[in-house]
């Protein structure tokens, strides 16, 4: 005989109307493919990377495709420090010669992308880590910047070294994965036309990957609370025509427009909603997902 001693039913209660949420959502996107741009705060925190591998995890369970691009910017500033080779950037990007792609290729294939996939694999994933020159599943070229001197009016080409953009993803080993239990796990380096490794920006990767295979989401998670209005309060909600306003009359800057930009492009190209999220937020994953609310600002066609 079995005993137990009773108690207030209120937590349990809890979690089944939890669930009892979910359910129509996880029902809205069976079977389809969510393309998760993992980086910023929660790649530095153990507790948030631990959630997000399990938040990961879930999403397989219950029929979602994960796909993860993640970044590392961080961790390759501190291995070139280590190193004494010096850095520098523009407009955001690192400029990237020679010897310093091959440190950026090292660290995100090697120790950040192995790292990911072991904490997927202990949430109880199987996780498959790859880069963008797997399978040429990234083709890139040589981004170029410009500036204009103020003076002259000339424009001048800036080289970034390899630094890259997408010319063109091949979905054929993601679709693969999709038919099995395989999480990929994408480290952002693409291959040039004639053998070339470029360094791809993660938010770019995975925006073009999200648009290349018509993704259901693109979920780029950051360190703010997502999209803010002039009193610096989160929108939840935005249509594409509504991006572009804001960032005319200047509400979205800074490092929020290349952002915003990516979740367009996606919009552009068949990506059915686009979020930017706080991935400082537990389970941020979950929330936005499964939950009517959500939990940072999403993005959509106008209707």
């Amino acid at each position: 005989m079995k005993t137990r001693i009773i108690q207030d039913p209120g937590e349990w209660l809890k979690t089944v109307s939890t669930l009892s949420e979910a359910l129509p959502y996880m029902r809205e996107f069976s079977g389809e493919t969510f393309v998760i741009k993992y980086g910023g705060h929660v790649m530095g925190d153990p507790a948030l990377s631990r959630q997000f591998a399990e938040d990961i995890v879930l999403l397989k369970q219950v029929g979602i495709n994960p796909i993860v691009v993640h970044g590392g910017g961080p961790q390759i500033g501190r291995m070139l420090d280590r190193l004494k080779i010096q850095s520098s950037f523009i407009d955001g990007l690192r400029v990237t010669d020679a010897a310093t792609v091959e440190i950026v290729e090292m660290v995100l294939c090697g120790s950040i992308n192995k790292q990911i996939v072991a904490e997927i694999n202990s949430a109880g994933g199987m996780a498959v880590g790859i880069s963008g020159k797997d399978g040429g599943l990234i083709e890139a070229r040589k981004l170029r910047r410009s500036v204009r001197d103020p003076d002259s009016n000339i424009e001048k080409i800036l080289d970034l070294g390899f630094v890259g953009e997408p010319t063109r993803i091949n979905p054929t080993l993601l679709q693969e994965f999709s038919e099995s239990h395989i999480i990929p796990v994408i480290a952002p380096i693409g291959i040039g036309a004639n053998g070339e490794t470029f360094n791809i920006n993660a938010d770019t990767a995975a925006g073009a990957i999200a648009a290349a295979i018509g993704a259901a989401k693109l979920m780029i998670l950051t360190d703010v609370s997502g999209v803010l209005n002039e009193e610096k309060e989160l929108i939840s909600e935005l249509t594409f025509s509504e991006v572009r306003r804001l960032i005319k009359d200047k509400v979205i800057t800074g490092g929020m427009i290349p952002k915003v930009e990516t979740c367009l492009h996606a919009l552009e190209n068949d990506c059915e909603a686009a979020h930017i999220l706080d991935g400082r937020l537990p389970h941020v994953l979950l929330l936005e997902t499964f939950t009517k609310f959500g939990a940072g600002t999403m993005i959509f066609h106008d209707e």
